[in-house]
């Protein structure tokens, strides 16, 4: 997400060393209110330097961190701190973390030192148990809300834990020694699968992996709360972080049954228990990637050492399906060390946030959002819908709309021909795009609204795209209170074009029920109350429209698709 100059107050920008077994990450990100809660990045970088790879030998045996490496690692970090100088950052807001491959080289005490005699930073080095943490910290900044279990995959070692975080200011919740460690990590399993495949020891190593994971499950000590849910749910939602199973994620996107998968971010995105564990397709279509033969079997995000890989993490979800509980589904997070330390560093009153919500606030019109989302969640009938399969009370939330809210008057400086086009792409190529902690299905209902709300009709370069996102939301109802919501928000939008005023409140508003119509159909029937000084016949095309959403052959599916017949009085 851009950051805008009023959000990069240096006081509240902080600069992350995350130093990591693949590759060391420097970032700098603005804890400035009211966005804190999505920690928006101002930079980034990746330098691909291994310090798992450097602490082996050819022949496999464990050495010290050599000197050419740790002169690479050194001059990485000058050149970061001359950008932290560019940017301001307060040298008491930068911080450098190690992990697993720090903590365990041999020569760990020596490359330190070389890196503060070089910088003047002092590495902190995460024991295993703040390493769970920190990572359970940066998936519980990934998405709105978590209550399952949680794995981080890294380069060495691999860490699994439980995690509950609600939008209640109930404050993250995990295991008081954060995490259970395992050297299972995507770099170290790769190394010891290829070791057990030439000595003929694979199921020994497939065996000794399974003990450790269940081992680890059951000194968690998974709260009543998580166990009963998963019953009642049929499993666990399974949350995965990690180079390892990004990559895996990545794949498993390349062979999503919506193509081309619409949404980019790997954050957010969901897999059934069947896709996931679907290791032969995956491993069939990384190894595809590494054949110089196959021009075309490239994979969006996927390297050839995150491809290479891909053997090592199929024995590991193979491991994963037969030692632990049920799992139903899985989500795969963004968040990692840099994320789980600015988090942990939050209010849990900022950290109880709704990404979205925070996100949109910037864009919010000169008058309050939380009006406009109110005057639109009037537009829907109060009807419980709880376990209905047209359960729109659940989809469309106050929090929704309210993030949809501020967002309502952003494309109008486009021409008309860009309006609906640029609406469609803001989640994920445009002002929406960077948002740290947002679901897919958020993603694609945001993006639906605003296209739907600028009429929804987009050129042909966009036609798939848009049919894409539709299916992953998935319910035509959905779909169908989309176009509702949309043609509704067309309506607020022209008779408040500033933005729904608070000295003038009652220039507009709804009262929508279920009724009945002269035949005995179920009709959607919206009373349209216009204050004097507006005339329903200057706003005849925008409830026209709205008509238009309930007429059949407009239906998700046409004459007898998914909708409703809407009856519009005023």
């Amino acid at each position: 997400m851009a950051v805008a100059a009023s959000q990069r107050d240096a006081q509240h920008l902080w600069a992350l060393v995350d130093m990591g077994s693949n590759g060391i990450r420097f970032s700098i990100s603005s804890l400035q209110p009211p966005t804190a809660r999505i920690m928006p990045t101002l930079y980034q970088h990746r330098v691909g330097i291994s310090l798992y790879d450097a602490q082996y030998s050819a022949s496999g045996e464990r050495i010290p961190i050599d000197d050419r490496t740790i002169s690479a690692v050194c001059a990485s970090f000058k050149q970061f701190q001359r950008t932290c100088t560019d940017f301001a950052v307060p040298e008491r807001q930068i911080r450098v973390l190690a992990t697993e491959a720090t903590r365990t080289a041999v020569n760990s005490e020596e490359f330190r030192k070389r890196i503060k005699d070089h910088v003047g930073w002092d590495v902190t080095m995460l024991a295993k148990e703040e390493e769970g943490r920190v990572g359970g910290m940066g998936i519980a900044s990934s998405l709105p809300e978590v209550a399952g279990l949680v794995m981080d995959l890294g380069g060495g070692s691999t860490q699994l834990s439980w995690l509950i975080k609600r939008n209640d200011h109930d404050d993250v919740r995990m295991p008081e020694n954060g995490s259970v460690s395992m050297p299972y990590g995507a770099a170290a399993m790769s190394r010891r699968l290829a070791e057990a495949e030439k000595n003929g020891t694979k199921d020994q190593l497939k065996n000794e992996i399974k003990e450790a994971v269940t081992k680890a499950y059951e000194t968690l000590q998974v709260p009543q709360e998580l166990v009963k849910t998963a019953e009642a749910q049929g499993g666990f939602t399974l949350y995965l972080s990690g180079g390892g199973f990004r990559g895996w994620g990545y794949v498993l996107m390349s062979q999503h049954r919506v193509q081309p998968y619409p949404i980019p971010v790997i954050n957010g995105f969901k897999a059934s228990r069947r896709e996931f564990l679907d290791t032969d397709e995956v491993k069939e279509a990384a190894a595809a990637t590494l054949d110089d033969n196959d021009e075309d079997a490239s994979i969006f995000r996927v390297s050839d050492r995150r491809a290479g890989q891909v053997p090592a993490v199929a024995m590991l979800v193979n491991v994963l399906a037969e030692a632990l509980p049920q799992i139903r589904e899985v989500r795969f997070c963004q968040g990692g060390v840099r994320e789980g330390y600015l988090f942990s560093s939050l209010s849990p009153e900022v950290r109880s946030q709704n990404p979205l919500v925070v996100a949109t606030q910037p864009f919010d019109s000169p008058t309050s959002s939380e009006l406009m989302a109110k005057l639109l969640f009037s537009s829907l009938p109060a009807d419980p819908t709880t376990n209905a399969k047209d359960d729109y009370k659940s989809v469309f939330t106050l929090d929704l709309l309210d993030a949809f809210s501020n967002l309502i008057y952003y494309h109008s400086s486009h021409s008309k021909d860009l309006q609906a086009t640029a609406a469609v792409r803001s989640t994920t190529s445009g002002v929406l795009a960077g948002v740290h902690g947002v679901l897919h299905e958020s993603r694609a209902l945001i993006a639906l609204l605003l296209c739907a709300r600028w009429g929804g009709d987009v050129p042909p370069s966009d036609e798939t795209f848009k049919r894409n996102l539709e299916t992953i939301v998935g319910s035509p109802f959905t779909l169908w209170w989309i176009n509702y919501i949309g043609a509704v928000a067309s309506l607020i939008a022209n008779v408040y074009p500033a933005g729904v005023s608070k000295e003038d409140p009652e220039r507009l508003g709804f009262k929508a029920i279920w009724d009945r119509d002269e035949k005995g159909h179920k009709v959607l029937s919206l009373r349209v109350s216009i204050a004097e000084g507006s005339s329903a016949a200057s706003l005849e095309k925008e409830l026209h429209n709205i008509e238009k959403v309930g007429k059949k052959k407009r239906w998700i599916g046409g004459k007898d698709g998914v909708g409703h017949k809407i009856l519009i009085e005023t």
